[in-house]
């Protein structure tokens, strides 16, 4: 799957090999896996059905709609969204729409439950 980073700290952290300065060593561990099994992925259906695996990757409800989220070290969280898609009107089959993401944007690194 095709990843894009906009923000800049996060990119520069990811580029740089510099995650276990700026997240601890047992973070950034979990950063990099997390990121070569998206890397890997050749969708986000490869992350079906929902909440399962290690990764236990969601889309958030809310203010946060549209934005995905994977499990870091507790509690925190690797937030990203899909490039290019345009939600469907139809949602009825959800993996098909998981099936279709083939690139995303990284957002953040954060604790989604504060």
């Amino acid at each position: 799957m095709d990843l894009v980073i906009s923000d800049k700290k996060l990119l520069r952290a990811v580029e740089d090999d510099a995650l276990a300065g700026r997240y601890g060593t047992a973070m950034a561990k979990k950063i990099a896996l997390r990121l070569a099994a998206l890397r890997a992925a050749e969708s986000l259906g490869d992350f079906w059905p929902p909440k399962s695996g290690p990764e236990r990757c969601h889309e958030l409800l809310g203010a946060r709609a549209g934005t995905f989220s994977v499990d870091l070290k507790q509690p925190y969280r690797l937030l990203f969204r899909p490039v290019g898609e345009t939600p469907p009107a139809d949602r009825s089959d959800e993996q098909k729409r998981w099936l279709a993401i083939t690139a995303i944007e990284l957002l953040a690194i954060e604790d989604t439950h504060e």
